[in-house]
């Protein structure tokens, strides 16, 4: 599926093809709700939305927004495409699934790229700069049994992301690896990756790894035991107030009581004055659609053995 991509957009290659094949191993029922992060050219979306998925992309590009509606219409499906922060313009929506091809090579500044090519890749001293606010995100955008599908370097860290998506409670682990050579940046930086240990001496070769993610459904036996506790709770507060109502009615007989115990009026029957006992009850609560590999600055699809990022 060939994609129109105008210069500074993040082209279709080896990452994006590893998680096209994901996704296509994917249940997805018509209708089904999906999100595609940092979606660059809109392919995942537009793969998501041709197999009948209300689909909708987000990338803070201006120009990725654009190419990613153009695409979309020249393949005629319908893709809801927004800007914004990652997750941010689509707040207090659920999704039943969700697609992240985010930059995360790890790079010698510590700041995101502001603009230009780099924009699309670079990702702070480590490579997690948005790695890890997805992982902290993904629980408020996924629908009970949703899933995310994640792809990222090993260079970056991928034990990292396991642990800060089990660390929001959701469970994961690796569905598919694929070793390709550096592209052009990563060959500029080589070096660098070998002077911090991110790589062995002499190694000019990635792991791209797809992680999948689910947000477990909730518990019926955690409600059944928050209900019978309310209930318990109830019923205490409910006997608590009976008590109390009649330990004051009572007081208030004994009283009375006295008060009676004083000769009747004249003319006054006995039996009338003297109050009757009252008592107040207790309440009861009772695929594979895989995208032709461009030219991103020195990448292509791993397959093809051709230069990668």
């Amino acid at each position: 599926m060939r994609m129109i991509r105008p210069p500074g957009v993040y082209a279709p290659q080896g990452d994006t093809a590893l998680l096209l094949e994901a996704l296509a191993r994917e249940r997805l029922t018509p209708g089904a709700r999906t999100l595609d992060l940092c979606t660059g050219t809109g392919v995942l979306a537009i793969a998501a939305a041709r197999r009948g998925a209300r689909a909708t992309a987000s990338d803070i590009a201006a120009a990725a927004v654009t190419t990613a509606r153009c695409n979309a219409r020249l393949r005629r499906c319908r893709l809801r495409v927004v800007r914004g922060d990652l997750v941010a313009p689509v707040a207090g929506e659920r999704f039943d699934l969700v697609t992240a091809n985010p930059p995360y090579v790890p790079a010698p500044g510590r700041e995101a790229p502001r603009g230009g090519p780099a924009r699309a890749w670079d990702a702070g001293h480590d490579g997690r700069l948005l790695l890890d606010r997805i992982c902290r995100a993904a629980p408020a955008v996924l629908a009970p049994r949703g899933v995310l599908l994640l792809v990222q370097s090993s260079l970056s860290g991928v034990a990292a992301t396991l642990a800060a998506l089990r660390a929001v409670g959701l469970r994961a682990r690796v569905v598919a690896r694929r070793l390709q050579p550096f592209g052009r940046v990563m060959t500029a930086r080589a070096r660098w990756f070998e002077r911090r240990g991110l790589v062995a001496p002499g190694t000019r070769t990635e792991e791209l790894v797809v992680i999948r993610a689910v947000r477990p459904a909730p518990d019926p036996s955690d409600a059944s035991t928050a209900s019978t506790a309310s209930t318990a709770s109830t019923a205490s507060t409910a006997s608590t107030a009976s008590t109390a109502s009649t330990a004051s009615t009572g007081s208030t007989g004994s009283t009375g009581s006295v008060t009676s115990s004083a000769p009747p009026a004249s003319g006054t029957p006995a039996s009338a004055s003297a109050p009757s006992s009252v008592r107040m009850p207790g309440r009861n609560p009772g695929r594979r659609p895989v995208p032709e590999p461009e030219d991103r600055p020195g990448t292509a699809a791993p397959h093809r053995h051709r230069e990668a990022r």
